[in-house]
């Protein structure tokens, strides 16, 4: 039988609460940092807005809401755990894009547009 215990802003679940001490000596384990993308009711796409510490994901999605929408401009939330995002290198751009330049399809250059056509 799974029992699922839902964390509330405040309560520390299996981890200790921190002590006043500050980190030295400190048994604590932080919580996992999660990214927070809100999309907002005039757009199509979802923007990165910040990063907060939550238990879970849900706790991720309350405390977004209560950080990043006070205002009630959102309509949709993602977050995700910072851990699972990955790159790609911006050093290594020029090689990695690379393989796109010889696909002349995706350039469509070559196509000869009538006169008829306008702001193309």
């Amino acid at each position: 039988m799974t029992i699922f215990i839902k964390y509330l802003y405040g309560d520390y679940g299996d981890k200790e609460a921190p002590s006043g001490g500050g980190s030295q000596g400190s048994t604590t384990r932080e919580w996992p940092l999660w990214e927070v993308f809100i999309r907002s009711r005039q757009g199509l796409d979802h923007k990165h807005v910040g990063s907060l510490h939550a238990v879970d994901a849900q706790m991720a999605i309350e405390n977004a809401r209560d950080v990043y929408t006070r205002r009630q401009e959102g309509v949709s939330i993602w977050v995700v755990e910072s851990k699972n995002i990955h790159a790609s290198n911006p050093d290594e751009a020029e090689s990695f894009y690379e393989p796109a330049n010889d696909k002349v399809y995706r350039h469509p250059t070559f196509y000869d547009l009538p006169d008829e056509v306008g702001h193309m």
